[in-house]
């Protein structure tokens, strides 16, 4: 395994731990996962702030019904984050116009990610998650080479195919040196309203035997709930807006989880 060369990673003033959150493919819901665990974090009193990496597709404002701009503080070069149900933030889907696309290469995507860490005006954190785009890209490899991260999640389904892809996460964190907390498996499981019956659209189980088999800790699971859709569409985040669903009784034991690992 060729060892990925790594910058000297800066601190960020004020903030305490600095966690990836990532997946190796689009659609297992790592964007839905990173804005209710930070939301869960922070109702156990910690001080958290969430910074959307994903430049092409920053979904992150919309999950949590922010759309103001964030302004330079008066006398500095510093960005003050928006704030957003006791979240600091920061997102590119603050910065341009709705619907605009973002046409840049990778060195520009670099430079807007290292003004994310090091020209925000976060203040004290005890936590600052980064929600990471899919995949092993150019943001990925500026964050790890950059960031001073404490660790990484990685989020997957129990599909075949997601699950291919958490190893080649887990490769690109070990090959950075960047630890790695845990896995989630999402939409594990499906409970008809009606019948009350389980199935598993996705597959079950694979994210634990995942884990166990690339010798990582298993966070938990989350069922396929549709309050996590609707309370990313409505801007209120499932875990604050429905908090006794099964899928945020899972969010809130996993950040529970998490929280003592960081500990």
């Amino acid at each position: 395994m060729t060892q990925v060369q790594t910058h000297e990673r800066q601190p960020i003033p004020g903030v305490k731990e600095t966690v990836a959150v990532s997946s190796g493919k689009g659609g297992v819901g790592k964007s839905t996962m990173s804005v209710n665990l930070a939301v869960a974090l922070a109702a156990q009193g910690l001080r958290v702030g969430l910074m959307d990496t994903d430049i092409y597709g920053p979904n992150v404002p919309g999950m949590l019904g922010v759309s103001e701009r964030p302004e330079v503080i008066p006398g500095t070069e510093s960005i003050r984050p928006a704030e957003a149900h006791g979240l600091s933030l920061i997102s590119m889907g603050l910065l341009v116009e709705a619907g605009v696309p973002v046409i840049w290469r990778g060195p520009m995507l670099a430079k807007m990610v290292t003004q994310f860490l090091f020209s925000v005006a976060w203040g004290d954190l005890d936590i600052l998650l980064l929600d990471l785009p899919p995949g092993t890209g150019d943001v990925q490899l500026t964050l790890t080479q950059m960031a001073p991260l404490t660790g990484a999640i990685i989020v997957t389904t129990s599909s075949t195919l997601a699950l291919e892809d958490v190893g080649r996460g887990a490769q690109m964190f070990r090959q950075t040196d960047v630890p790695i907390l845990g896995l989630i498996e999402n939409m594990s499981t499906f409970v008809c309203d009606g019948c009350s019956a389980e199935s598993h659209p996705f597959g079950h189980g694979g994210g634990a035997d995942a884990a166990a088999r690339l010798e990582i800790p298993f966070l938990g699971s989350i069922p396929l709930d549709p309050s996590l859709r609707s309370g990313a569409d409505n801007g209120t985040p499932a875990f604050l807006s429905q908090p006794d669903t099964p899928a945020s009784q899972a969010i809130g034991q996993i950040s529970q989880n998490l929280a003592k690992r960081l500990a």
